[in-house]
């Protein structure tokens, strides 16, 4: 036997199942994969997958029984107002969980299976829900609340919740880490630019809005989601089109957002387009970056003083177009891009700001699973 301490952490989706063998203490990263295309062929189910997986670490010299697992690790995308904390899961936990699927139909009820499955594959080690909502729990009241009758959103729990949680939390302390600066002491912007999309404004290490509310879908404009939309266009489109709760609820969260106006999801592709004369990627474009703009604007407003503006995620970290367009004109507001920096095509922890910037502007890669790990490993010791 090893010394050696690893969190097993599992994000499940309906027809993918991601994970990754994670040291905590150390941070290092032993193995990551994802198997695809659950439902079809061989991997028939979410237990098959998870047993592919296991598969593929074997045939990669790694047997989980030998690297002293401590945890499994379950992101978990919702966990209303009961479950915000990382949480050991028992049937009472998996019970809640159940009843809060409706708060996120697309993402919790595979977690739930995935969840069920590895319970059940691995009974033997403690398995740990971390929660997208956690870091956004407390959230100031009058950033978390709708101005909607107070005894309805009581009963239903309608409240805004925040996602991407994980990603913030981590990527603000990496932010003060690599500023060398009390996580205390700052104020920030934090941009999580994936095929998701979320933004939010922190002081001190403390959430104080963020743009995804009730569900995943409000906020920025992302890869299949809309965001921000008018709550008129669902019920003009449920009378007047004749669309289904359903079907408006599929192009909302599927059929929307870059790939619905531009018809790519990919912004290397998108970019191909715009470059070839496409009006439509061109438009995609333009609102993607326009709503980011707004958002942007508002945490400035919000926070009076901002230290510090990060990108992170596959978008923001990736796309210099994205992080230039995003900031361009704001040097009256005290953020001055280096283009230089900005194009530089390094995948470390940088700031792309001048060094006279007086908002120093940093691109940090997220490291969701590290995080939640150390979530897991902290959760089942005590520590």
């Amino acid at each position: 036997m090893t010394d050696r301490r690893t969190v097993l952490v599992l994000n499940c989706g309906s027809s993918s199942l991601k994970y990754a063998v994670v040291e905590p203490d150390s941070g290092r990263e032993l193995a990551d994969g994802i198997v695809e295309r659950i439902g079809e062929g061989p991997i028939h189910d979410h237990e098959a997958a998870l047993r592919a997986a296991f598969d593929r670490l074997s045939a990669d010299g790694l047997d989980l029984g030998a690297l002293g697992l401590a945890a499994v690790g379950h992101r978990v995308v919702h966990g209303g107002l009961e479950l915000y904390r990382p949480t050991v899961v028992d049937d009472a936990v998996l019970a809640t969980l159940r009843r809060l699927a409706p708060l996120a139909p697309l993402h919790n009820p595979p977690a739930i299976l995935g969840i069920e499955v590895a319970r059940r594959v691995l009974p033997d080690v403690p398995h740990v829900a971390v929660f997208d909502t956690a870091y956004f729990h407390d959230l100031p009241a009058a950033a978390a609340t709708y101005a909607i009758p107070r005894d309805l959103a009581a009963q239903w729990r309608i409240r805004r919740y925040g996602f991407h949680g994980t990603s913030h939390q981590y990527v603000s302390e990496q932010a003060a880490a690599f500023l060398g600066a009390p996580l205390e002491s700052l104020n920030q912007i934090v941009l999580h630019l994936g095929n998701g999309a979320s933004a939010s404004a922190i002081v001190g290490g403390r959430p104080q809005d963020t743009s995804m509310g009730l569900t995943p879908m409000e906020g920025l404009v992302m890869g299949t989601r809309s965001g921000d939309v008018d709550p008129g266009v669902v019920m003009y489109l449920h009378r007047t089109a004749g669309m289904s709760m359903s079907d408006i609820e599929t192009m909302l969260n599927r059929q929307s957002g870059v790939l619905g106006l531009g018809g790519e999801i990919d912004f290397r592709l998108l970019h191909q387009r715009i470059d070839a004369g496409d009006p439509d990627a061109a438009l995609a474009y333009e609102v993607y970056i326009h709503r980011l703009r707004k958002y942007i604007g508002a945490y400035l407003a919000l926070l009076g003083t901002t230290d510090v503006i990060t990108f992170t995620a596959g978008v923001g970290e990736n796309d210099a177009a994205v992080r230039r367009d995003a900031l361009t004109g704001l040097a009256p507001l005290g953020i001055e891009l280096d283009e230089h920096l900005n194009e530089s095509p390094a995948r470390s922890p940088r700031r792309i700001s001048f060094g006279t910037s007086p908002t120093t502007v940093l691109v940090i890669p997220t490291n969701e699973e590290l995080a939640i790990a150390r979530a897991c490993a902290a959760t089942v010791t005590g520590g």
